[in-house]
């Protein structure tokens, strides 16, 4: 439940739509919900402006179920991140409403409950390659999912940096970019040195050896000289993409 559905539910009950036993039905479910180990966070978007989101990355199939029946009813948009194929396979034949995005691992319901009218602007997701691209999709639904406008350059590193210079128009209307580079992690300097926007770096575990699965690219994103530039976890593109909902949120 958000702000706006605990307006309404107010002002039904205000004007006599709802009876007070029947707006406590509404609420019951605030400020969580238990059961077989899981606590389902319903209140976190009316603390937070960000609604509860799956970590699904080591549920079983039977907890995802149980979690997504409960939330599909609810007036919030829902969202699964670090979904496996076959996992989501079982899920959306036992549960309707449920899609699957192959490429970014995640699964997405109840899109008619996408907020409207919430951003400031423009969040722009740029990846160093092609191989960024898992991290740059989880980014850009959760974003979308949120209510917010996306725009993506892909493939855009500094191996060929004409490719992200002939973008900086583009990036200087953002009102948040977020990069996504592997190997060395160089691209948001490069960014964060052409916008005034602020620019969230995810360093990607895409690189050989001495990459150390990310390490480097985080460590180079962390020493950057270009001011403007915050760095989330190896891999987080959900991470990245609260971040850039917190900044361009109304």
């Amino acid at each position: 439940m958000n702000e706006t559905h605990l307006k309404n539910l107010l002002t039904q009950l205000q004007r006599g739509e709802l009876d007070i036993p029947q707006t406590l039905d509404k609420l019951r479910g605030l400020p969580g919900e238990s059961f077989s180990g899981v606590q389902l966070d319903h209140h976190r978007m009316l603390r937070t402006g960000i609604p509860e989101v799956i970590f699904g990355e080591r549920k079983t199939p039977d907890q995802l179920v149980a979690i997504l029946e409960r939330m599909l009813p609810a007036p919030t948009v829902v969202l699964a991140t670090r979904v496996s194929e076959k996992k989501a396979q079982q899920v959306c034949e036992r549960v309707a409403g449920i899609h699957y995005h192959p490429v970014a691992h995640m699964l997405t319901g109840n899109p008619h409950h996408i907020p409207t009218d919430c951003s400031r602007g423009t969040v722009i997701i740029t990846t160093a390659g092609s191989s960024d691209l898992p991290v740059a999709e989880e980014a850009r639904l959760t974003l979308e999912y949120f209510g917010h406008p996306v725009e993506t350059i892909y493939d855009a590193g500094v191996a060929g940096i004409h490719r992200i210079l002939n973008r900086v128009p583009t990036l200087q209307k953002a009102t948040a970019v977020i990069v996504i580079a592997g190997m060395e992690g160089a691209l948001p300097s490069v960014v964060a040195g052409v916008t005034g926007a602020p620019v969230i770096g995810v360093p990607s575990s895409v690189g050989y050896g001495t990459g150390a699965g990310g390490y480097s690219a985080l460590l180079g994103m962390l020493n950057s000289c270009s001011p403007g530039l915050a760095v989330v976890n190896i891999d987080n593109g959900f991470g990245a993409a609260c971040m850039a909902d917190a900044i361009n949120r109304k």
